[in-house]
């Protein structure tokens, strides 16, 4: 089964929340998830990111690919796979 990381949004119209999720890369983006290992939301300052390092080294350990959106927030805040 081919697993990706990737956000699924929470929220309402313009204020929007993430999961981060590791999902079937299949699945629709909000559809049914294998483990949720993190959160983010953008709207407040400063941004607040959540993320459970253990668990996504875990998932990249397995093969997991890291969607763009994410890799995108993974550079910003200088994540490194452990």
């Amino acid at each position: 089964m081919p697993v990706t990381l990737r956000f699924m949004k929470f929220g309402k119209k313009g204020r929007p929340f993430y999961r981060i999720v590791a999902i079937d890369k299949r699945k629709k983006r909000d559809g049914s998830y294998i483990e949720k290992v993190g959160h983010y939301d953008p709207m407040i300052y400063p941004e607040l990111i959540e993320l459970n390092k253990p668990r996504i080294n875990y998932w990249l350990d397995c093969g997991a690919e890291i969607s763009q959106g994410l890799s995108k927030l993974f550079k910003k805040i200088n994540f490194k796979k452990d």
